[in-house]
């Protein structure tokens, strides 16, 4: 799982820094979100979700494409 953010999109609301403040912050400059970890851990995946769908802008989203499936096949 990825954590992807459009700044052009974000608010600066802060509802994901409040809902999971070890993946995301805010910027100090204009409060946009700052993911301080794109790539979180999978036992951290429920709370990301939860963070990216109580985002108001919607300016928060996840690629979930497993990097396996994605691969081009060995041959």
């Amino acid at each position: 799982m990825k954590i992807k953010a459009d700044l052009e999109r974000c608010v600066g609301a802060g509802m994901c820094a409040l809902t999971l403040p070890q993946v995301f912050d805010q910027s100090e400059d204009d409060g946009t979100v700052e993911i301080l970890d794109p790539e979180p851990p999978a036992e951290l995946a429920a709370a990301v979700r939860r963070a990216v769908q109580l985002c108001p802008s919607g300016a928060l989203s996840l690629d979930t494409t497993d990097a396996a499936e994605s691969a081009e096949p060995i041959e």
